[in-house]
């Protein structure tokens, strides 16, 4: 992303900016905080994701657990400086190997999430 990665860290852990990009929540940058994400509930699904920060590495790496229906993964954002801004990796891991309907799901969301980041990001002084 064209930003430094101060701007993306401010976008990854302050909740109203948060909010902007991912989902309501009440995030904190603490290691051991469980928060929440909300999105709308849908027939199936009450829109609540169970959080828990594993890792805060200020301005490189952040690591939350994400529990939603049923699936139990990890999220994990990393940050590396480079000339034009800053490359960001986001790697969620934990999926079955089965998992297509978890997987599909997640490979859609995240497309229009990382593209709000980016909005975010670039919109932060």
């Amino acid at each position: 992303m064209p930003h430094p990665p101060e701007k993306i860290w401010r976008a990854l852990t302050q909740a109203s900016l948060m909010d902007a990009w991912l989902m309501s929540n009440d995030f904190q940058p603490v290691v051991g905080h469980q928060f929440t994400l909300r999105t709308k509930p849908m027939p199936h699904w009450d829109g609540v994701i169970d959080c828990e920060v594993l890792v805060i590495e200020p301005y490189h790496r952040l690591s939350y657990r994400w529990n939603a229906l049923g699936l139990k993964s990890v999220v994990t954002w990393t940050l590396t400086p480079t000339t034009g801004g800053t490359h960001v990796r986001m790697e969620q891991s934990g999926f079955p190997s089965d998992g297509g309907a978890y997987f599909n799901g997640a490979r859609h969301g995240w497309q229009a999430f990382i593209l709000g980041l980016e909005r975010v990001a670039g919109g932060l002084d």
